[in-house]
């Protein structure tokens, strides 16, 4: 699929749809309840639904009505449906579910798309075979085999937070106590406090011995509840940008309180001299020119692509560090939108662990970008083209189906002119 986007003013409010991070979360906390749950305000992303297709996969019972879940959660691990999950693009996805699908104590295979089974899993192959345990890993498939210990976990806090996720979903379960400590840095830290957030709400007591020593107590069952998804800041990342360069923009359907790691988006456009208003459920972006600026990305790195935008639009020079982990996403996300921004003319380098920009105001199109398989860079792409003097074409926009389906469509809503091939 393609998209044209025309340069256009963005005008008008949009309500963000819901987080993609806390329907993962609550899908599965839900499914791991005996008992009957209510998750309201889904958004059937192509992540979201791999990981309800996967629960269904180990015995939950998930039923579909409009945008609500209604889910009765798994009462015995050893009635698996099906041992092949397919996890699509998910990374979340297939993470959480690795020490998760253990407790079924049988043979399963991990299936995934694109870039997934590249990306690093190696965190889960030395716990597997540090507990003799089944752990087998090529381009097609991961498969693993046994059931995870209560014991005490050591794990690196500067590759991927979802390992560490992964393991608080499973620990509760089991018959021992157990302790993850963390060897820092611990970057994305946010994404553990949501995970603690969620696992509370379900009735699982989880609890920071110190900053780097995570205390799982072990024997607990997890509590039907009913759940409303708040919605997604890393979504609102790209509209607060959109704000930011093109059109003042209101956005809604926001926990201005909420604990989601891309909150920063506002405090980091706040530091770029834009002025933001917060709202009762929602913010207020007004038009600026962002300022020079060192952003860091150690708790938000999902906001990398689209703060190349911001800072290929702002005045003077940019860094966006702490963004090593970006090489590992669903594409290289740090060398796609400097191949794709350089396209267009903007001043921008990096090395392995940051990005350099200097920012100006005009940009002539290159006629055609391509988004690299990733949905995060074709959003950020689109959000650039809006400015640019003449209509800029994005190949493989379909990718936005990942995680924002009807990205497009909000921004129509948002009087941006654009058409899709």
């Amino acid at each position: 699929m393609k998209v044209k986007i025309y340069p256009s003013k963005c005008s008008g409010e949009i309500i963000l749809p819901p987080s993609k991070s806390m329907a993962h979360r609550a899908i599965i906390c839900a499914s791991l309840a005996n008992g009957k749950s209510k998750i309201e305000n889904i958004a059937y992303s192509d992540d979201i639904i791999a990981t309800i297709q996967g629960m269904r996969k180990l015995g939950a019972i998930i039923t579909e009505e409009g945008n609500n879940l209604y889910i009765e959660g798994v009462k015995n691990f050893s009635n698996l449906k099906e041992n092949i999950i397919e996890c699509n693009e998910s990374g979340s996805t297939l993470r959480f579910f690795i020490p998760i699908f253990s407790l079924t104590n049988q043979k399963i295979e991990f299936r995934g798309r694109n870039r997934l089974l590249q990306r690093p899993q190696k965190i889960y192959e030395e716990i597997f075979k540090s507990q003799n345990l089944l752990y087998l890993q090529n381009n097609e498939k991961i498969e693993i085999s046994g059931k995870l210990k209560a014991t005490n976990y050591t794990i690196r806090g500067d590759i991927s937070s979802q390992f560490i996720t992964g393991l608080l979903f499973t620990l509760p379960l089991l018959e021992g106590d157990s302790t993850i400590k963390i060897i820092p840095p611990f970057e994305s830290k946010s994404y553990i406090d949501l995970t603690i957030e969620m696992l509370n709400r379900f009735g699982i007591e989880i609890e920071f011995l110190d900053e780097l020593t995570i205390f799982i107590k072990g024997n607990q069952h997890y509590t039907p509840t009913d759940y409303y998804v708040e919605g997604d800041f890393s979504q609102l990342g790209f509209f607060a940008v959109l704000g930011a360069i093109n059109n003042d923009l209101t956005c809604k359907g926001l926990n201005t309180k909420s604990k989601q790691g891309d909150k920063e988006i506002i405090d980091i456009l706040k530091k770029c001299h834009i002025d933001v208003e917060t709202l009762e459920n929602g913010y207020r972006f007004f038009n600026g020119i962002p300022q020079s600026y060192n952003i860091n990305l150690e708790n938000c790195p999902d906001l990398g692509p689209i703060l190349t935008v911001l800072s290929a639009y702002g005045n003077g020079s940019f860094k966006i560090y702490n963004a090593h982990r970006l090489r590992y996403k669903e594409s290289d996300r740090i060398e796609a939108m400097e191949v794709e921004l350089k396209k267009l003319g903007v001043d921008i380098n990096s090395d392995q662990d940051s990005i350099y920009i200097t920012g100006k105001r005009n940009y002539t199109s290159c006629n055609e970008v391509f988004g690299h398989k990733d949905h995060r860079v074709v959003m950020s792409l689109a959000i650039f083209a809006t400015m640019l003097d003449k209509p800029l074409i994005i190949d493989g926009a379909e990718a936005i189906s990942k995680s924002y389906p009807n990205f497009f469509e909000d921004l129509k809503k948002l009087n941006i002119k654009l058409e899709i091939f």
